[in-house]
């Protein structure tokens, strides 16, 4: 088996948890160092990359959220984040940053193990289909969507010839609307499309963006809805 092999890194200030990770994957036939701050783990990285990182999000010096931050300006090695308080602004920072799953503690080895080995699967999933994607076709200069423009070479949006802040994840599920004008979709089809691959976690990442989504197009006065269809999913409409 492929993962037999991995080398995973847990990055946790909590010795007791950390240890009772390492020694639960270890025996699942990882290779597995721990680190007890951010600053050691990103060392060790810049020596020897893993194929992932755990990060614990409260750590002294260097947290989860830096160190997630400094991993992504130079890798899209898969990170799933952890943290001791259910936080929805935690949960949502670390997916903004990059990470590819999140769980809140206590949980259990393995539902974390689970979520390893999908995290994994996920991962080379994608590599393969890049390695497989021909030459992308030519995008046109911009989409129109109601009073909002999107200009996909530049990743910006406006409305009514004024700049939308968008972040990058916001850009991308605005895009995806865009070009598919009239259709619901589910939320498991949404994180998919602005994740890049099959997500496995909490949907309400999806929910989180939408409702910030709404209140940056209510800001800008848009007449851009993203409609909420009931038991499903959402829609913009033409």
């Amino acid at each position: 088996m492929d993962e037999v092999k991995k080398k995973i890194y847990v990055v946790d200030d909590d010795e007791r948890i950390r240890l009772i990770v390492m020694r639960y994957l270890e025996a699942e036939g990882y290779a597995v160092t721990g680190y007890g701050d951010g600053e050691s783990a990103l060392q060790a990285f810049a020596q020897a990359p893993p194929d992932m990182f755990i990060l614990d999000i409260m750590m002294p010096g260097i947290d989860g959220l830096e160190v997630c931050r400094k991993l992504r300006a130079t890798s899209q090695i898969p990170i799933i984040m952890v943290s001791a308080k259910d936080d929805e602004i935690d949960r949502i920072v670390g997916l903004e940053l990059g990470s590819d799953d999140y769980l809140s503690k206590p949980f259990s080895p393995r539902e974390l193990l689970a979520r390893v080995k999908t995290v994994f699967r996920r991962f080379h999933i994608g590599l393969q289909q890049q390695s497989l994607a021909s030459a992308p076709a030519a995008q046109p200069e911009h989409l129109a969507m109601r009073d909002l423009k999107l200009f996909p070479e530049e990743r910006r949006a406006q409305c009514q010839a004024v700049d939308l802040p968008l972040t990058t994840k916001e850009y991308d599920l605005l895009y995806f609307f865009a070009r598919h004008l009239n259709k619901a979709f589910t939320r498991e089809q949404l994180l998919t499309q602005v994740w890049g691959y099959d997500y496995i976690g909490d949907e309400r990442a999806i929910d989180d963006l939408v409702k910030r989504l709404r209140k940056k197009l209510k800001a800008a006065s848009s007449d851009c809805e993203i409609k909420t269809v009931w038991g499903y999913g959402y829609k913009v409409e033409s």
